[in-house]
C-alpha cells in the first residue's frame, strides 16, 4: 500500500481548514496517511520561513482575511485570534505520534487537536486537554502516556525528514518525490494519486 506523510503542525490554521479531506482522498485512492506532526517554527528557522508575528503587516492582514475566507467556504468555525494559540505543541503532537506507533487511527485526534485550537478555545499545551481529546477519539489515555518513549525524538525527526523532503510550510502531503503544500492543494494530491496506480 502507497504512503502518504503528511507534514502539518497541532497549531497550523490551514491544517485545521484542511478538515477530514486527506482522509477522504486516501479512502478514495487506497493509500496510508502517515501523520508527521511536526515543529513549524523550527521548519521555518531551517527553511527560510517567518513566524506570523514576524510578518509585514500586509502578509498579517491577508493571512486573516484568507483564514476567514476558507473558514467560510469550507463552513467551519474558525477564531481568528484564539486565546490559546500559539501554545505548547508537545503534549498533543507526542500523544499522536504515540498513538500512531501503537496502531491506532489518530486522524479524530489530529482533528480534533487543531479543532480545539481553532474553534474551541482550548489549550492543548495542557495535558488534561490532551487526554480529554484522546477519549474523545476512542483512545485510551493510559495506553498511550506509557507509549510515550521517544515521542518527542520522533517529533523533532519529523522536522528533519520534512526539511529533507523538502517541505517547508504546513500542512504538507508528500508522496515519493512530489511535495503538494497547503489544504487547497489536496485536489493535486488526489489526481497524483490516481493517476500513479
Amino acid at each position: 500500500m502507497s504512503t502518504v506523510d503528511y507534514y502539518f503542525s497541532v497549531l497550523s490554521p490551514f491544517a485545521y481548514l484542511a478538515g477530514t479531506q486527506l482522509e477522504t482522498v486516501a479512502a478514495r485512492t487506497g493509500v496510508k496517511v502517515n501523520y508527521k506532526p511536526l515543529d513549524i517554527m523550527g521548519l521555518f528557522a531551517e527553511t527560510g520561513g517567518t513566524a506570523p508575528k514576524d510578518r509585514h503587516w500586509s502578509r498579517q492582514q491577508y493571512r486573516l482575511q484568507e483564514l476567514a475566507r476558507v473558514a467560510d467556504y469550507a463552513k467551519l468555525k474558525i477564531n481568528l485570534k484564539p486565546a490559546h494559540w500559539p501554545t505548547d505543541p508537545l503534549p498533543a503532537s507526542c500523544a499522536i505520534i504515540a498513538a500512531q506507533n501503537l496502531g491506532m487511527d489518530v486522524g479524530p485526534l489530529c482533528h480534533g487537536s487543531l479543532r480545539a485550537v481553532w474553534a474551541e478555545e482550548r489549550d492543548i499545551g495542557d495535558p488534561q486537554t490532551v487526554q480529554a481529546l484522546l477519549q474523545a477519539s476512542s483512545i485510551d489515555a493510559g495506553v498511550v502516556a506509557a507509549a510515550m518513549d521517544g515521542a518527542e525524538a520522533q517529533y523533532h525527526q519529523n522536522t528533519q525528514d520534512a526539511i529533507a523532503a523538502g517541505v517547508f510550510g504546513a500542512p504538507t502531503y508528500v508522496v515519493d518525490d512530489q511535495v503538494f503544500w497547503g489544504q487547497d492543494r489536496l485536489d493535486y494530491l488526489e489526481r497524483y494519486l490516481q493517476h500513479r496506480k
